[in-house]
C-alpha cells in the first residue's frame, strides 16, 4: 500500500489554536473528520492514520512549533518509510490573496520558516507543497501580527467554504498524483 505524509503546519497550544499560521493544522483536521479519524499524541506531533482507495495517509500536526517543523517531519518520515515524493507540507502564505489555493511541486522557503527548516532537516527542496493564501491585510512591519493574529468574522465565514476544498487536495494528491492535483486545483 503507498503512503503518504501530509503535514500541516502550525504552533501548539490554545493561544494559536485560531491563528491564519495555524491554517495546516485546521485543514488536517477537517481531513481527519471527514474520515473519522482522531489525532493521538505521539513523539513530535499529533498523528493520525486512514487508509483511502488503497493508499495510506498519515497526517501530522508537529508539536516542535513552526520554526522546527522539519525535526518533526523528519522522524516521520523516516519511521513511517514514506518517500520524499509522497510527502505534502500545508501552510500558510502572505503572498496569496486570501483562500487561494497554491501547490508546488517543489521550491524556495519563500520567507517561511517553517517551510525553511524542513528544506534544512531534509537537506532538499524537492518537497511538494500546499500554500493556502491568508493575504496581506496587514501593515508594513506587522506580518508576524497578522499570521499570529485570529481570522476576522469574513474569513471565518469564508473558511466555511474553502476548508472542504482544501480537503480534497490532500486526498487528490494521494489518490490523482501531485500534477493531476495542480491542475484541479491550483489558483481556485
Amino acid at each position: 500500500m503507498k503512503k503518504f505524509l501530509i503535514v500541516g503546519l502550525g504552533n501548539i497550544g490554545e493561544p494559536y489554536k485560531d491563528t491564519r499560521h495555524n491554517i495546516g493544522f485546521k485543514i488536517l483536521d477537517t481531513v481527519a473528520t471527514a474520515h473519522e479519524v482522531r489525532f493521538e499524541t505521539e513523539k513530535l506531533g499529533d498523528i493520525a492514520s486512514f487508509s483511502f482507495k488503497g493508499k495510506n495517509f498519515t497526517l501530522l500536526k508537529p508539536s516542535t512549533y513552526m520554526n522546527l517543523s522539519g525535526k518533526a517531519v523528519k522522524y516521520w518520515m523516516d519511521k513511517e518509510k514514506i518517500a520524499i515524493e509522497n510527502i505534502l507540507v500545508v501552510t500558510d502564505d502572505v503572498h496569496i490573496d486570501f483562500g487561494t489555493i497554491r501547490i508546488k511541486a517543489k521550491g524556495t522557503a519563500g520567507g517561511h520558516n517553517g517551510l525553511k527548516d524542513i528544506q534544512e532537516k531534509l537537506n532538499t527542496q524537492e518537497y511538494a507543497r500546499f500554500r493556502f493564501g491568508v493575504g496581506a491585510n496587514y501593515a508594513r512591519g506587522r506580518q508576524a501580527d497578522f499570521v499570529l493574529g485570529t481570522w476576522d468574522k469574513e474569513e471565518t465565514s469564508q473558511l466555511i467554504e474553502r476548508l472542504p476544498t482544501s480537503s480534497n487536495v490532500i486526498i487528490s494528491f494521494g489518490t490523482a498524483g501531485l500534477a493531476n492535483t495542480m491542475n484541479t486545483f491550483n489558483g481556485k
